[in-house]
């Protein structure tokens, strides 16, 4: 399954470094809490991945919060990851 990242995961004052907000194409909240636990890839341009996990839904929409073992580059916003 693909997604998209979305945005990194940031309040007023402090941005969460690895915390990044993901669509992976889901309806509404329930379905996003059923993706919690999975496991994320991201491919960098030079083929180096960082692996993540979702840990639970963000919103009513449908998108997903995924916690990543290093911080994406901001060139990943709008790039693709894949869903295990």
């Amino acid at each position: 399954m693909k997604g998209i990242v979305v945005q990194f995961r940031r309040g007023r004052h402090v941005i969460h470094e690895r915390h990044y907000l993901l669509d992976i194409g889901l309806k509404d909240r329930e379905e996003a809490k059923k993706m919690k636990g999975k496991e994320v890839i991201w491919k960098s341009p030079g083929n180096k991945e960082i692996r993540g996990k979702i840990s639970d839904a963000h919103g009513n929409k449908g998108l997903v919060r995924a916690i990543f073992e290093r911080g994406l580059p901001g060139q990943a916003v709008t790039t693709e990851v894949e869903v295990k």
